[in-house]
């Protein structure tokens, strides 16, 4: 394959792959209504590839709250 093609893959694949990762990271900072069922339900969206973040982003990031860590 022509490294052209391949820095061109990484460019366009890079940016889902960082935003799937945050998305992922937020889910398991957060905490949701329905607890576990909820946070299994968005997981799971979160990694439908190019599209799950998005998703998460417009709906769920809203609906769960932070945990609050005890001092």
């Amino acid at each position: 394959m022509n490294i052209l093609i391949v820095l061109l893959l990484i460019l366009i694949i890079l940016p889902f792959f960082l935003l799937t990762v945050w998305a992922l990271l937020d889910v398991a900072t957060k905490q949701f209504p329905g607890e576990t069922r909820e946070k299994v339900a968005w997981w799971i969206i979160a990694t439908i590839p190019f599209i799950g973040w998005l998703i998460y982003l417009a709906t769920g990031r809203r609906r769960g709250k932070k945990k609050l860590i005890p001092a």
